[in-house]
């Protein structure tokens, strides 16, 4: 028997309970995994409270990102065998599957061989955060040398990413957060400029900063009011990535800034690199040269047992850590 997280209600991280259930056997084109570790995203939180893209399917399981050994493979699996260390990248939804539990069925297709050197709980904080980030910046983006980057919630995991992902690029990243209490930190993990928006002006700040002339890309997982604040931090023509909606107040659509400026607001969502797409692959590879190169490194913030997966949820969604929150399996 597996020890497996299930909700039977949408809400707080107390519906969430830890039960002893037989998980499948693999089926064509899946694995099955001996979990070690889980990394843990707002979108499960989301997810778990009704909040998401999609309803959960009650009673439900949860989990996009976990990394283990491969303890079984579904009938004409290649490329993988028992004893395989392997970690998931998201990009099904969480009523096919889900990761947190001692054992999961994921996809092949979704399955990667992550590298030696990532510990068990790295590779769970890895993919999810630079894949998002990727896609957004890189793949969509085209960031390069000398472009200004707004990156809101900057201390999740991935703003974090996408600090890397603009500084590798030789852009120019500017971090925001809500309070000053998290600059400095933001500032170690390689921020050039961080803006704490409830004591700074944004738009004053970044056209300080850009001389003017505006953040070419902007990156936001909240919405609400702040949106406006930020297309006006936008340059001519730039691009605005929506990419969550973690506010719980409407977002209004700026339209004389967007109208005046040729803006281009998207939403945008890690699914869009198609599992298995060029997309998909390019982000694999750009992650992997990241990872070997030292310019990607993932950021844990802290780490708790499969036991305390409600006080893990409930940090999460306390906006304490800097970095990715992981559960291991105790």
């Amino acid at each position: 028997m597996a020890r497996v997280v299930r909700f039977e209600r949408t809400g707080g991280p107390e519906v969430l309970k830890l039960v002893e259930a037989d998980v499948r056997s693999p089926g064509p084109g899946e694995l099955k995994m001996n979990v070690r570790a889980i990394g843990l995203n707002r979108a499960e939180a989301m997810f778990r409270a009704g909040q998401y893209l999609e309803a959960p399917k009650l009673p439900g399981g949860l989990g996009y990102e976990a990394a283990g050994v491969v303890s079984a493979v579904g009938l004409g699996v290649t490329g993988f065998v028992v004893g395989d260390v392997v970690s998931v990248i998201p990009g099904f939804s969480m009523n096919d599957y889900a990761c947190y539990g001692s054992e999961a069925v994921v996809p092949v297709i979704s399955a990667m061989k992550h590298p030696a050197s990532l510990s068990f709980e790295q590779a769970a904080a890895t993919w999810m955060q630079y894949m998002t980030a990727f896609g957004a910046l890189v793949a969509i983006g085209g960031v390069k040398r000398n472009d200004a980057v707004v990156i809101t919630a900057a201390s999740s995991s991935v703003g974090l990413a996408a600090i890397q992902i603009v500084n590798a690029a030789h852009g120019i990243s500017i971090a925001t957060t809500r309070k000053p209490d998290k600059k400095q930190a933001l500032l170690d993990h390689g921020a050039q400029h961080v803006i704490a928006t409830e004591t700074q002006d944004l738009v004053g700040e970044v056209a300080r900063i850009t001389n003017n002339h505006g953040a070419r890309l902007v990156f936001d997982p909240v919405g609400g009011p702040m949106i406006e604040k930020l297309a006006k931090a936008t340059a001519y023509e730039g691009t605005f990535f929506q990419y969550g909606a973690l506010s719980s107040e409407p977002t209004p659509f700026p339209l004389f800034t967007a109208l005046s400026k040729g803006l281009t607001i998207r939403g945008y969502t890690l699914m869009e690199l198609k599992v298995g797409s060029d997309r998909f692959e390019a982000g694999k590879k750009y992650v992997l040269d990241g990872l070997a190169s030292g310019t990607l490194k993932p950021v844990i913030a802290k780490t708790f047992p499969l036991s305390q997966i409600v006080e893990a949820h409930r940090y999460l969604e306390a906006n304490q850590q800097v970095g990715k929150v992981v559960v291991t399996i105790d």
